[in-house]
């Protein structure tokens, strides 16, 4: 088995170098998903498929091509992702897939009624097709998928032949936007990896560019046709969650249910169906909010080892160099005559970047520090994570970010509705003529941040994103309605993030691997803020009293809080991917001990855990 950060720099952002191809083989087109698959004729839709090997291109169309296995219908070129199945509900479908492979069986997943509880598998021999015939099914957003003879997914991933399966119900909107992540990889030696990862075919900055309108809404089908785990973030603005699936099955929630998000977990083969609307103009991201699927360093190196994340490419001022991977890029044009807001009598706030002596595993310990008067704090003054940042909804805060390191950073504001220029991307926040530069060393970037809402939310660096990361900076935004104040007896928050890049990983929370035990007034109410801002890997939270989890009511999901029927009473447990913040509360009616734990989900040999003793009185 591969360790746990080798697992996940394999799928790291990477354009291998590979031996020139057979002329023969076709070059895989990326894959909008504008247009659908198949022939109608009468009411029944007709799919001829081949599976096939070809050279595909995940960044640019002159850099040195992968030989992979994709999906084509008959007589038209290949395509990553899978060519798009889109039809109403209730259409028969006969479809037939033929495998052109000489050398392989293959399998496809997912030609199949919906919903379904299983995979049906089509498997084929070399040179083999066959015909299967049905009907949709259920309306949703679903996936299909086949497997190259037998994979071992230790030691190589082939998903590039996955695809988006949709089924819409009869009156539906279909100008909607559908995107797939697919990922391949395979070891190269016994320290580095040869990988692509693709948005609808394509790596950052190669990918589509998405342009919209000021006041425009979006719907969009996310897709995860790989089998790692994506927390996909959007910059700026929440999205509305319409729908989730797993592949086989999709739910749409009632308008009453659905609820808001910044950051949504996407395992693998699941689906999203999401919506948003674009109030302010700029330039924004909706990317993976694992570090290892938007780190740079080998795309410009050809290949990953652990060693290159300290490559000096991470810390650029050129977007299209210090990002790379599954990143879209979304450019929001003001409509004739706009203006931004007046922001009257924002408070202030001056915020330090600094780095200390090495503590814990990390290599660097890097922090911010809050300038509380007039004289500013030792420049080696280091806390990780950051201040929690406490501020008022409707208040709108000016926040100085001034570079005590010796390397440039950016600030990224998570989950808080501003503007576009102080979101943080080094060299693409912003727009036309204005982007935000890297902070210098020695230098200051003023953010104006807008605060329409009140709940928790995440500043971090977003820049050097991997060391700068987990050597610490990162903290804990909390925004209180008008006349609240932080009362931290009765409201806690708690931030786990990396301690270095040492692998498996270890956890700090709130800045240390030991948490000391804390009082709870009995008889209040108290909030419990979780946030996840390691550089991948879940982490699951639990309150118990002598081993057997209480219960709480989660109320809140990235600062957004939920509908009212979704407020219910359930187990204190709950799991967060990368990026992601919950609210709990919980009601402390009966005096005693009790037991907080933070822990990574992964094997017991591999998982960091951190606990919290409480007592209730």
């Amino acid at each position: 088995m591969r360790t746990l950060l080798s697992a996940v720099l394999l799928c790291a952002a990477v354009l291998p170098t590979r031996p020139a191809p057979r002329a023969a083989e076709p070059v895989a087109q990326p894959n909008d998903n504008r247009k659908a698959a198949g022939i109608r004729r009468g009411d029944t839709l007709f799919l001829r498929f081949v599976v096939t090997r070809a050279r595909w291109y995940p960044e640019s169309d002159s850099a040195a091509p992968l030989v992979v296995e994709a999906i084509a219908e008959e007589g038209r070129p290949p395509q990553i992702p899978a060519p798009l199945i889109r039809v109403a509900a209730g259409t028969p479908i006969v479809a037939s897939v033929r495998n052109a492979l000489t050398d392989s069986t293959v399998t496809v997943h997912g030609l199949q009624t919906r919903p379904a509880a299983t995979w049906d598998s089509l498997r084929l021999a070399p040179g083999e097709s066959r015909t299967v015939r049905f009907t949709p099914g259920a309306a949703g957003t679903y996936a299909y998928w086949t497997a190259v003879g037998k994979v071992d997914w230790d030691v190589r991933e082939r998903e590039t032949t996955g695809g988006a399966f949709i089924v819409d119900s009869a009156g539906a909107r279909t100008d909607d936007r559908v995107f797939v992540i697919n990922i391949w990889g395979e070891p190269k030696d016994s320290a580095t990896y040869r990988n692509a990862l693709a948005i609808n075919g394509k790596s950052w900055p190669y990918t589509e560019r998405l342009d919209v309108t000021l006041g425009d809404s979006m719907r969009a089908r996310v897709v995860n046709a790989s089998i790692r785990m994506h927390p996909m973030h959007l910059h700026g603005f929440y999205f509305r969650v319409d729908a989730r699936g797993d592949g086989r099955g999709d739910t749409t929630f009632a308008p009453s249910a659905r609820r808001l998000a910044v950051t949504e977990d996407m395992v693998a083969g699941s689906t999203m169906t999401i919506g948003w609307y674009a109030d302010r103009p700029g330039n924004w991201l909706l990317h993976c909010h694992l570090a290892f699927h938007v780190i740079p360093e080998g795309a410009v190196l050809d290949q990953l080892s652990p060693d290159s994340v300290h490559a000096p490419h991470a810390l650029s001022g050129d977007a299209s160099v210090h990002m790379a991977g599954l990143i879209l890029g979304i450019t929001v044009h003001p409509r004739s005559g706009w203006t931004e807001p007046a922001r009257h009598d924002p408070r202030t706030l001056r915020l330090l970047v600094q780095e200390g002596k090495r503590r814990g595993r990390s290599e660097r310990a890097m922090g911010y520090v809050l300038q509380t008067g007039a004289e500013p704090p030792a420049p080696d003054s280091v806390q990780i994570g950051g201040p929690v940042l406490v501020m008022t909804r409707g208040r709108p805060t000016d926040v100085t970010v001034v570079n005590h390191l010796p390397e440039p950073t950016g600030v990224h504001w998570h989950g808080v509705e501003l503007e576009s220029y102080s979101d943080g991307v080094v060299g693409w926040s912003g727009g036309p003529g204005r982007v935000a530069p890297p902070i210098a060393p020695n230098d200051s970037f003023v953010a104006h941040l807008t605060l329409p809402r009140a709940g928790t939310f995440i500043y971090h660096t977003h820049l050097g994103d991997l060391v700068q990361l987990t050597s610490g900076l990162y903290g804990a935004i909390v925004v209180l309605e008008p006349g609240q104040t932080f009362d931290p007896t009765t409201d806690h928050v708690y931030v786990a993030g990396w301690d270095g890049t040492a692998d498996p990983p270890s956890i700090l929370v709130n800045g240390d691997s030991v948490l000391p035990p804390v009082v709870f007034a009995a008889r209040k109410s108290h909030r419990l803020r979780f946030v996840n801002i390691g550089a991948a890997v879940y982490v699951r939270a639990t309150l118990a009293r002598d081993t057997s989890l209480v219960k709480w009511r989660e109320v809140a999901k990235d600062g957004a809080d939920y509908p009212p029927e979704r407020v219910t009473l359930r187990r204190a447990e709950l799991v967060m991917d990368v990026g992601e913040v919950y609210d709990a509360v919980f009601d402390a009616r009966d005096p005693g001990e009790y037991v907080l734990t933070l822990a990574t989900v992964a094997s017991p040999r591999h998982q960091s855990v951190r606990r919290q003793k409480i007592v209730v009185r």
